[in-house]
């Protein structure tokens, strides 16, 4: 089986080259990525716990699905694709900001990536990848902010990173997706 690929770009999400995405991390390369919140009708946030095979981050609790888009695949539909392949859920997204972050793991692994961050609206529930996902709850906004200060050595990094700024978008825009 051929290794997955992912898309190497600049700071201004220029892609460069590609590079496989187990060397990606090795080396700490910049690559391009996305994050995918999944909200209810309720405005409760569908977490996942990462499965616990999972090269870094394992068992970790995290936003609903996270990954990278494949070289030539537009990142919308990489996100999308993912979160059917994770979650199995479809829904449509929508695109609320990006955010860059660097962080070393335990194990000498390394994130370094261009994140695309999508929002979406879903009551359906989930029906995990027992292969990616090992579990999932829905939290509300408040409670995985006081979450993240009290227990936040079992969350994903890039979720402690962006949570400040996906609480202020999921403020000015929670109306809007509840009401669509």
């Amino acid at each position: 089986m051929i290794e997955e690929e992912v898309i190497l770009v600049d700071k201004k999400d220029q892609q460069i080259g590609t590079m496989a995405k187990l060397q990606v991390h090795i080396e700490g390369k910049f690559h391009r990525a996305f994050s995918v919140f999944i909200f209810n009708s309720s405005g409760e946030l569908l977490l996942q716990q990462r499965a616990f095979d999972k090269y870094h981050s394992a068992g970790k609790w995290t936003n609903t699905c996270c990954s990278h888009p494949r070289p030539g695949e537009q990142t919308i539909l990489a996100a999308k694709r993912r979160l059917k392949e994770e979650m199995v859920l479809e829904c449509d997204l929508y695109p609320v900001f990006r955010f860059s972050y660097r962080a070393e793991f335990d194990n000498g692994l390394i994130e370094n990536e261009y994140d695309h961050v999508y929002f979406g609206l879903s009551d359906v529930i989930p029906q995990p990848n027992p292969k990616e996902v090992a579990d999932f709850r829905y939290t509300t906004m408040e409670e995985l902010q006081s979450s993240l200060i009290h227990d936040n050595k079992n969350y994903t990094e890039w979720l402690k990173i962006c949570f400040k700024e996906v609480m202020a978008h999921y403020l000015k825009k929670n109306n809007k997706l509840i009401n669509e």
